[in-house]
């Protein structure tokens, strides 16, 4: 693979800081959906408690995914910083704009990471 030019690597930087600020902002609102479930009998159209309870289930996987895509973002922007983004942390090899186009906060070559996944 070659190199990222300084446009492409000026464009990801600017995806990889859009993708922080979203997922912070994600993060943010919601915070309240993974509090303890409290049933509210006053309200209109009850929600049953094992339902508020897998809704709370649901917002705790997804802020834990949101979280560790968020540590991701902000080791990609590091490695902009520090001249090592695009970079196989494995194989030190090149990785492709088109993979990190699409995956900004990717840290593997495509090759790395079908190993990776076969091992998980």
């Amino acid at each position: 693979m070659e190199e990222l030019n300084p446009d492409e690597l000026d464009l990801l930087h600017q995806s990889l800081v859009k993708l922080e600020r979203e997922l912070k902002e994600q993060l943010s609102i919601n915070k309240e959906s993974v509090d303890v479930v409290k049933l509210d009998q006053t309200l209109v159209g009850r929600v049953s408690r094992m339902d508020a309870m897998q809704q709370q289930s649901m917002a705790v996987s997804m802020r834990k995914k949101a979280q560790l895509k968020l540590r991701k973002v902000q080791l990609a922007l590091a490695s902009v910083a520090s001249g090592d983004y695009g970079y196989c942390r494995r194989c030190d090899e090149a990785i492709g704009f088109p993979r990190l186009n699409a995956q900004p906060e990717t840290n593997l070559c495509l090759n790395c990471q079908d190993k990776a996944d076969q091992q998980a």
